[in-house]
């Protein structure tokens, strides 16, 4: 008979996977036992920073991946991580190791109390077996939640003592199970959406990262040219779902009520596609909707649909009911929207860079088909205006605005997509949240780059101040750090950039080789 640890290898193989991201204490030793050949641990120094590479290995690859964490103490240090995971529909597999199942009971060192509720709301379902012969099929249940529908995070317990236990009969089904979701609205709903954007005056579309992430981008181009529509990135959008050099491409909406609804003012109809309606962030209060404009939603994600304060929801796969649609519509005889100016050059000043200067460079730089992995959220605005991001997974942020996402998150996509460059620009503050992930680039040669946007301060922090009329706030600024120290320590070349030259001299550098890079600029305060 196969044991349960034997029976759950051959589930985790015959699904695809064999990529761990971890950081093992002593209850995941006997799951790590053995450790097959044909499957490959990465190992980080913190669980944040294990979560947010794998959070970044998953988008890219679009496929469910397994995270190993430490019990409670574990799974509470990637709880921030887990956030972003989730807001980001992320399929992560996430267990955990609980203590023996006769010393749960008596809240021995190391045993995860109520381990099922303890990630809750930030799963789509967690558990903890009852008995040892339930653990493969709450794997294979777990591994198909997570990939199914509107993907997102699981959680998964197991009692250390269970991995040796003989499994059940009848294991070797679990191994091979497919769970696919038709998605498709019906004819009916897909000609009533296609006529009320014809008929509409002056529609305009929304894209949220569900887009990108069902790989749609190109439909949801067609789309908009056929009927004219100007396009917008949802707010806080954490993927790049339309060519930012598309004429059709407006920028990313901002995230107060009122300030969407004055943007969105003199159009009839509001599609929005793979994105929350809305995910709002300063209180900004105002109508939802400019007076006239009916809205209506395409969402993979009935909680999404439901807790929307307006408009009507269509919940189904979003690149087939985007290709549907495509098929359905007919070309409008409105002209094109005219194409945004992109911004003037930034000049070239004495002292520290200004970070449009720094986009700048980078745009020029960067290989067309660069992966841009932002937490740097002081600057976003200004990498959405500067950087063209014109190639499906090109742009990566944090869903849930948790700091730590982007350093991790660069490493992951990196090792997901070895035949593109990814970049992460992060700022000084967001980097500590996440900086252990340095040592696994550097331990695992995993060739990103990432660019230190060092001003001193918590610049986002500094603009809510003044949006809260928030005066003499302590703990705002983060001197005296020395990033290329850090990277040197945890093995990681650094290079120092203060001038226009020398970033571009430290990029032309990076870009050259094949190992990690970090590269420290001096920016001011934008």
């Amino acid at each position: 008979m196969k044991t349960i640890h034997q029976a759950c290898y051959d589930i985790l193989r015959n699904q695809g996977l064999t990529t761990f991201f971890g950081n093992p204490g002593s209850n995941e030793l006997p799951f790590l036992k053995n450790f097959p050949d044909d499957f490959r641990y990465i190992l980080g120094l913190h669980e944040g920073a294990v979560v947010g590479m794998a959070d970044g290995y998953a988008q890219a690859t679009g496929r469910p991946t397994l995270v190993n964490l430490h019990s409670a103490a574990g799974t509470g240090n990637a709880m921030g991580a887990l956030a972003n995971a989730w807001n980001s529909h992320t399929p992560l597999v996430v267990t955990a190791g609980q203590q023996v199942r006769a010393m749960v009971g008596v809240e021995a060192l190391l045993a995860n109390v109520d381990a099922a509720t303890l990630p809750r709301p930030l799963v789509k379902w967690s558990c903890e077996p009852s008995c040892a012969q339930e653990v493969p099929l709450a794997l294979s249940r777990a591994i198909h939640t997570a990939g199914s529908g509107a993907k997102g995070p699981v959680y998964l317990s197991v009692p250390y003592d269970d991995w040796k236990q003989e499994a059940a009969a009848g294991v070797d089904h679990l191994a091979s199970r497919r769970v696919d979701v038709a998605g498709l609205p019906s004819a009916a709903t897909i000609d009533a959406l296609a006529r009320a954007l014809e008929q509409a005056n002056n529609p305009v579309m929304v894209l949220g990262p569900d887009v990108d992430a069902s790989e749609a981008n190109s439909l949801a181009v067609s789309i908009a040219e056929k009927l004219a529509m100007p396009v917008w990135m949802a707010p806080s959008a954490p993927r790049c779902s339309l060519p930012t050099t598309h004429a059709c491409f407006r920028g990313l909406l901002p995230a107060g009520i009122a300030s969407i609804s004055g943007l969105l003012e003199g159009h009839d109809l509001v599609l929005v596609v793979g994105a929350p309606v809305f995910r709002y962030h300063q209180y900004e209060p105002g109508e939802f909707l400019p007076p006239g404009a009916r809205l209506i939603a395409i969402t993979c994600d009935i909680n999404e649909a439901t807790r929307a304060p307006m408009g009507d929801a269509i919940v189904a796969d979003i690149a087939s009911t985007l290709d549907a649609l495509n098929g359905a519509i007919s070309r409008t005889h409105r002209p094109m929207p005219a194409s945004l100016r992109r911004p003037e050059p930034a000049s070239e000043e004495a002292g520290r860079l200004a970070p449009e200067r720094v986009f700048d460079i980078l745009d020029e730089m960067a290989p067309r088909n660069a992966i841009y992995v932002n937490e740097s959220t002081s600057t976003t605005n200004l990498m959405w205006q500067r950087l063209r991001m014109t190639e499906q997974g090109s742009y990566y942020f944090a869903a849930a605005g948790g700091l730590g996402f982007g350093l991790p998150a660069a490493v992951g996509i990196q090792l997901a997509k070895p035949e593109r460059r990814v970049i992460g620009v992060i700022g000084d503050g967001s980097a500590n949240y996440g900086i252990q992930a340095l040592w696994t680039a550097a331990r695992y040669d995993i060739p990103a780059i990432f660019i230190i946007m060092k001003n001193g301060t918590y610049g986002a922090l500094r603009w809510f101040a003044g949006v809260l009329h928030a005066e003499n706030v302590p703990g705002l600024d983060v001197p005296g750090l020395d990033f290329c120290a850090l990277a040197r320590g945890y093995g990681v070349e650094a290079l120092h950039a203060d001038s226009g030259a020398s970033l571009t001299a430290a990029l032309r550098q990076a870009l050259a080789g094949n190992k990690p890079v970090l590269i420290e600029v001096e920016t001011r305060v934008s």
